[in-house]
């Protein structure tokens, strides 16, 4: 049972990464002798041909020298950069936690204390489990199934997401108006299909998870015998839960997902579960219509609450709240949660140090009490400045792009246009902080500092229902390093972490930014037009605004991406799924396009020049290969196939630009090298 994924479509695997600064090789812009930051030709291999895989070609220098280090599951350019802000934030936090004089509520207080209770690990240990004590008892107290309701409103108060996963946004049709959807949800493993597949591999998991479930039972003061039982009971729930779930491709339609009925129509789905009490519990109040996203697991939900004991769904309960918190708890709990998830399932051979758990912590429940300091200490403005620039450039190219698409009419384009126009821009951090008043955190807990800003974050979530939409909201911490679009908000953000070297500098080459950032920026503004963002219109709503035909001609030429993407392996016999990775790969094409063309319009009236020995166009692919540099472990590498909506980083690298006419001309890709694909076999939407 996990924290609920973002409503927003991000540009890299997850909403948590941070960024670091990275020395990179200097160059000289020849015709005028002006000392700029060139390619780094360590990252460099010229034992691969650029024509063959321009992957390797352009990375594997730094691969062979940068293997997964023993707490990771995965390590590149994301990974490796993470470190510097890292470091920053530390320097913040250990500033904030010496001073324990700070006034109560203000930014330096709530992180101080929040970290130094993270460190205490001599106080964590001492507790054991007895900070989820009273909530554990109220588990331990239910007598009846009715009392299910109850029990799951305080769970979810507390972002523990037992059942199935609420949520509260902007309605897609109504997109001024916020809304409650129910989702899938309750499972332990990563999808649905962990659950079920017949492979050697997804039994050994199956098997290792029921023995973590068992050992962490014992940890929890069961017997060995009624552990290994319980543990069965809970594997069974979550199996039952996972068969009526829907697949993560078909959890990526907008249409399908949007199923908006009334409060009685949900009971009738589900009448074993007391809706009206969970609501007016949760704090959802006047919640008449809500969204259900999969009707048909709403209808399972309730076949397993009638078939399995209440004993068992006390088990269920117990075992999903220590699980969620145990990166809180004592180390047994933590190194449990660790032996599994992330050695068994990611591949990583050792616990990162607790500084980073703790300041990973921190940030997820205090983001914006930890990023604004971080702004002010280490974000330039002249970065904000000059990124906003490069967007408003590739907004330029994109009209012109969506001017010359030969498969689109005219008032399709215009449509586009105008959603272009419409479309919000966010850097660097928000205009408005959040404020934490009301939020209590202090030395005593860390892990009551993070059940008490859970509440605070569910609060602050259900607080915006009845009221208007703020648009000022931001979905990530300043420091993350990252990107997302949002079809509801019809917005594009970029938070400060991304907005630093590599990706972009105000030292560095144009043709690098623009390949690096530029493609960040294109990424974020094509998921607006992608087989998701294409269903929303300008103001956020889903509607219908393209014409048949278009939309007709538009799918078959992402069906070309889908079907170019199906056909890699990324492991072993494992394929990319192309439905899966559809809405990424086709930001990746048209975001690296639109840089590329928003680049080539930067070059007007200037004289071209060559540095390190590349052309502008060939520094430009660099820049855009070096951001998916990255090495995985197989575990890593496996889950990240099964359940991840972003294509491993060299599928990322090469299936654009094996698209891209552009590329070819400037390394000279001709037939019969790897990298060529036929005229007609290259997909170019936008």
């Amino acid at each position: 049972m996990n924290f609920p994924n973002t409503i927003s479509t991000g540009l890299f695997i997850t909403a948590s990464m941070l960024i670091i600064s990275c020395g990179g090789q200097a160059g000289k812009n020849e015709a005028t002798n002006e000392a700029i930051r060139g390619v780094d030709t360590s990252y460099l291999d010229t034992n691969y041909k650029a024509t063959d895989d321009f992957y390797l070609y352009a990375n594997n220098g730094w691969l062979k020298n940068n293997p997964v280090p023993p707490s990771e599951g995965a390590w590149g350019t994301f990974h490796f950069l993470r470190n510097d802000v890292f470091g920053k934030l530390k320097e913040i936090l250990e500033s904030s936690s010496g001073n324990k004089e700070a006034a109560k509520g203000s930014s330096e207080q709530l992180i101080g204390d929040f970290y130094a209770s993270g460190m205490d690990s001599t106080a964590i240990e001492t507790a054991g489990l007895t900070p989820m004590k009273a909530a554990l008892d109220k588990i331990n107290v239910v007598k009846d199934k009715k009392e299910l309701a109850a029990l799951t409103a305080d769970m979810h108060s507390h972002l523990i997401f037992a059942l199935f996963t609420p949520d509260i946004n902007p309605d897609a049709k109504k997109s001024d108006q916020i809304i409650v959807t129910f989702n899938q949800g309750g499972l332990g493993l990563p999808d649905r299909d962990y659950y079920s597949r017949t492979d050697d591999r997804s039994k050994t998991i199956r098997e290792k998870y029921v023995t973590h479930i068992h050992k962490m039972l014992v940890l929890m003061g069961e017997s060995e015998a009624n552990a290994k039982k319980d543990a069965d009971a809970i594997m069974k729930i979550e199996t039952a839960l996972a068969n009526a779930s829907w697949t993560n491709v078909e959890n990526r339609d907008p249409i399908k997902t949007y199923n908006k009925k009334s409060m009685q129509d949900l009971e009738k789905m589900c009448p074993l579960f007391n809706w009206a009490k969970y609501v007016t519990l949760a704090g959802m109040t006047n919640t008449d219509s809500v969204i259900i996203g999969q009707p048909s697991f709403f209808i399972g939900l309730n076949k397993t609450i009638a078939a399995i004991s209440l004993e068992d769904w006390k088990k269920y309960f117990a075992f999903g709240l220590v699980g969620v918190m145990s990166p809180r708890l004592s180390s047994a709990f933590e190194n449990e949660r660790f032996d599994f998830y992330d050695r068994t399932l990611g591949g990583a051979k050792q616990m990162k140090p607790r500084w980073k758990r703790v300041l990973t912590a921190t940030d997820r429940s205090l983001g914006d009490a930890l990023g604004k300091i971080f702004v002010d200490k280490h974000f330039p403005a002249e970065a904000k400045k000059r990124v906003s620039e490069m967007v408003q450039n590739l907004i330029a190219a994109y009209k012109e792009r969506i001017k010359t698409r030969d498969w689109m009419n005219e008032s399709t384009k215009q449509q586009a246009i105008a959603k272009l126009d419409k479309m919000m821009q966010k850097f660097g951090y928000p205009d408005v902080w959040k404020d934490y008043k009301g939020l209590n955190v202090s030395r005593d807990s860390y892990a009551k500092n993070s059940w008490n800003s859970n509440l605070f974050r569910w609060e602050e979530t259900v607080n915006k229902l009845g009221k208007p939409v703020d648009r000022t909201e931001w979905a990530m911490s300043p420091p993350t390093i990252n990107a997302y679009y949002n079809p509801n908000m019809n917005e594009i953000v970029f938070p400060a972490g991304i907005m630093q070297y590599p990706f972009f500098d105000v030292d560095q080459d144009d043709a690098i930014n623009y390949g690096a950032m530029g493609a960040v920026i294109g990424h974020e503004l094509t998921h607006g037009f992608d087989d998701q963002g294409s269903l929303f219109d300008g103001d956020g709503n889903m509607k219908q605004w393209w014409t048949k035909d278009d939309s007709t001609r538009f799918k078959r030429k992402t069906e070309m991406i889908t079907n170019q993407y199906n056909k890699y392996v990324a492991i072993d016999t494992m394929h990319v799924s192309g439905p899966l990775t559809l809405g990424e790969n086709i930001a990746d094409l048209g975001g690296l396009t639109l840089a590329y063309y928003a680049y080539k319009k930067s070059l007007e009236g200037k004289e071209i020049n060559i540095i390190n020995g590349f052309t502008p166009e060939q520094r430009f692919f660099l820049g855009w290969a070096r951001g998916w540099c990255v090495n995985y472990t197989p575990e890593y590498l496996r889950q990240m196939v099964l359940t991840n909506v972003h294509s491993p980083g060299n599928f990322r690298v090469m299936g654009p630009l094996s698209n891209m006419q552009e590329f070819y001309d400037a390394f000279g890709v001709k037939e019969g090298d790897k990298m060529y694909r036929k005229p007609e076999e290259r997909a170019m939407i936008w």
